[in-house]
């Protein structure tokens, strides 16, 4: 008896490596987007070997250095220095491994729940359904940046804060696409037949609903992740984000906002790290839309 949504063949086909990495090169966006994900995860990881100095590093000497294609930098701070004399290099390498730890974190987290409230909801109907999407509309009443403002304001700026502040406001979204795609999953005919000979509803969901979800739920919480970090990056430019010492991408955009006019670099530089990562995440999830979407089999 079947218990996937597709046929045995494109599950097959579409599970092994060489089918997939056909598809990953066949696609020129989102082989791109694969390569700066894979890349700044590699600057995040081997943060302390890459980096040329201690980020936190302040030199007096070498205040507002310019970038090396500009005239009056110095060969020994290729993107130049800040205020302080910190190398902005060596800052925006340290700040993605707090990007991604946000953006990844709390993407997790959010998924979680909206995994467990979606499937709950979807499966049992009726009142539990009634109950848990009202509170879900309840969620969807109030923006994220106010209840992240609000949330941080209270219990105050940490990076767990952070992961936690976003992990709950961003559940929602997850919990309706799972509520929907189980809504549709446990009206075939494996589910009915598994409920037939008595599984026991747990059992159905884990086994046999969710790997069915697991597709919608995996390019969803890819492209959250790139929201998370321009989330995490906003609040911090506010201030009520990551605090110093810990670097982020968001603080050293904050750090160089009153710098404009006359050290464009050291806002700019952080903004387009934080654009192309953006960009690169919405790619690979745009090419793992197409890669999971049974509908796109040719």
């Amino acid at each position: 008896m079947a218990q996937s949504i597709e046929t045995p063949s494109v599950v097959q086909k579409k599970s092994s490596v060489s089918y997939v990495l056909k598809s990953l090169l066949k696609s020129k966006t989102g082989f791109a987007g694969f390569l700066i994900v894979i890349i700044v995860v590699l600057v995040a990881i081997f943060a302390p070997l890459l980096a040329p100095y201690d980020p936190a590093l302040i030199n007096p000497t070498k205040m507002l250095k310019p970038p090396f294609w500009i005239e009056g930098s110095d060969p020994a701070h290729l993107l130049g220095t800040d205020n302080l004399g910190r190398d902005i290099l060596s800052r925006i390498i340290y700040g993605s491994q707090v990007s991604l730890l946000v953006g990844i974190s709390a993407v997790v987290l959010a998924g979680i729940i909206g995994i467990v409230v979606g499937l709950v909801s979807g499966f049992y109907g009726r009142w539990v359904d009634m109950i848990l999407m009202r509170l879900v509309d309840s969620f969807l009443a109030i923006p994220n940046i106010l209840f992240a403002l609000v949330f941080l304001a209270i219990f105050g700026p940490s990076v767990p804060t952070l992961i936690v502040v976003i992990g709950v406001t961003n559940w929602v979204a997850y919990a309706r696409i799972v509520r929907g795609e189980t809504l549709s999953i446990k009206e075939r005919e494996f589910v009915k037949a598994a409920r037939t000979i008595g599984v026991k509803n747990s059992i159905i969901m884990v086994r046999h609903i969710l790997p069915n979800v697991m597709s919608s739920f995996i390019v969803i919480s890819t492209l959250s992740v790139a929201s998370t970090i321009l989330l995490e990056a906003s609040l911090s430019f506010l201030g009520l984000g990551i605090q110093p010492p810990t670097i982020s991408w968001g603080g050293i955009l904050s750090d160089g906002r009153d710098y404009l006019a006359t050290s464009w670099w050291l806002a700019t530089l952080p903004g387009v790290a934080i654009t192309i990562t953006v960009l690169g995440i919405i790619f690979l999830g745009d090419w793992l839309r197409d890669l999971l979407d049974p509908r796109m089999e040719k």
